[in-house]
């Protein structure tokens, strides 16, 4: 291990370690990794600055709000029919005579902002969109808080060829945990990496069980306030399966090192076995704000960013082994992941599309997990040693998105016959 490449995100390793207040670019600030990355922003003045906003367009007032708080150069949106909404909710917020920020719009224009003179870009944008700023971010050296794991997923070839040693700090809670644990020891001497899973709603459920959960159901997550995408990827454990292939692209570790283990109680993100027997533990109550704030601040913490354990109360931590038979989508995602190549944008896509018609009502829970495994066989094996492309991730994710529509479709029709 010790001649492998330096991983993507190493805490021994920093792109810039600036003085100073660092200037940010939030972009997808109005959702919920942007909303709290920005009140850890306003309580930390003295730490932060941030430059410029971008969001998908759907809630103006929002953006307007926050723009005016930070004091922002720009604001970008993917939706240039947002354009007119936004600019009436800035004259709302801005006070007569007072220059409003620069206004983009477009699919191209978080990636504009990704490549804007800044010391870290945070990409908390949900879904493969992401992955054309973290390309950007990447290639203007810009330091990156990568809280959009899917755009590691589907383009890890792409992003491994950009990105310097240790220029990728992680913002998921379970790797912003590896990232500190593996601060601790040498990489020659990690045997393991453990990924700790919730288990979500389900844990405990059969396959059989979970034929006829409700949406509301499979949106009640036990120990973690998120979006509806990525609620429903913890129901189905997809979440941990594309975290299992970030940590491989992350810490160049093979997929044969890397453990799921369920922890219902969500305290410890995650840990790190070394070769002498010992694990470390990172450890807090569920919260995002500490990943964050490593993102945001590595080498230095930010005080008070998350809330610590009262260990006067007593309180019982359990871990049990992963059930993959009523979750394959773990063992699925490292199967795409060792194919490599365009397999896990084909995965992460089919996925979005099957929960998207979960959540519409056209596909029962269990049949998320089987459309994608059909979309994925059918994709079939890459060849070995092609190169990829971002136009190759592209047509493969029209392709896989296309077909889980049609095979959704199709079982839905089917039940109702």
């Amino acid at each position: 291990m010790s001649d492998s490449p330096a991983p993507l995100a190493d805490p021994h390793l920093l792109f810039d370690t600036a003085d100073g207040r660092r200037d940010l670019v939030i972009l997808g600030s109005t959702g919920s990794i942007g909303t709290q990355a920005i009140d850890l922003v306003l309580r930390n003045p003295d730490r932060f600055r941030v430059t410029a906003l971008s969001a998908a367009g759907g809630r103006t007032a929002l953006l307007a709000e926050q723009a005016h708080l930070l004091r922002v150069n720009t604001v970008a949106v993917a939706d240039p029919g947002a354009v007119p909404a936004l600019r009436e909710a800035l004259r709302e917020r801005y006070g007569a005579g007072e220059p409003l920020p620069e206004i983009l719009a477009g699919p191209d224009a978080a990636a504009t902002l990704a490549a804007s003179e800044c010391h870290t870009v945070l990409n908390g944008i949900t879904g493969s969109i992401g992955l054309a700023p973290t390309l950007a971010a990447l290639k203007a050296g810009r330091t990156l808080a990568l809280a959009n794991k899917e755009s590691l997923i589907v383009g890890g070839p792409l992003v491994k060829a950009l990105a310097a040693p240790g220029q990728i700090i992680p913002v998921d809670s379970e790797h912003a945990a590896l990232f500190q644990a593996l601060a601790a020891g040498k990489r020659a001497d990690v045997r393991k990496l453990v990924v700790t899973a919730s288990g979500g709603p389900f844990r405990g459920r059969t396959r059989e069980e979970l034929a006829d959960v409700t949406r509301e159901q499979a949106l009640t997550h036990p120990t973690w306030a998120m979006g509806p995408v990525i609620t429903i990827n913890s129901a189905t454990l997809v979440n941990k399966g594309l975290e299992v292939i970030e940590a491989h692209l992350l810490y160049d570790i093979p997929f044969d090192r890397i453990e799921v283990v369920v922890h219902p109680q969500s305290y410890v993100h995650s840990m790190v076995e070394f070769t002498d027997g010992s694990t470390l533990a990172q450890v807090t109550p569920p919260d995002m704000g500490g990943p964050i704030a490593i993102g945001l601040g590595w080498p230095e913490r930010v005080p008070d960013a998350a809330p610590a354990f009262d260990w006067t109360k007593a309180s019982t931590w359990e871990f049990f082994p992963l059930d993959t038979e009523a979750f394959p989508s773990v063992g699925l995602a490292r199967h795409v992941g060792t194919l490599g190549s365009t397999a896990p944008a084909v995965f992460n896509a089919a996925n979005e599309e099957c929960v998207d018609a979960f959540l519409a009502g056209r596909l029962p829970f269990n049949g998320i997990m089987d459309t994608v495994t059909a979309v994925v066989t059918e994709h079939g094996t890459p060849a070995p040693g092609t190169p990829l492309s971002l136009a190759d991730v592209l047509e493969a994710e029209t392709w896989a998105r296309a077909r889980a529509r049609e095979l959704s479709a199709k079982a839905t029709a089917e039940a109702r016959a």
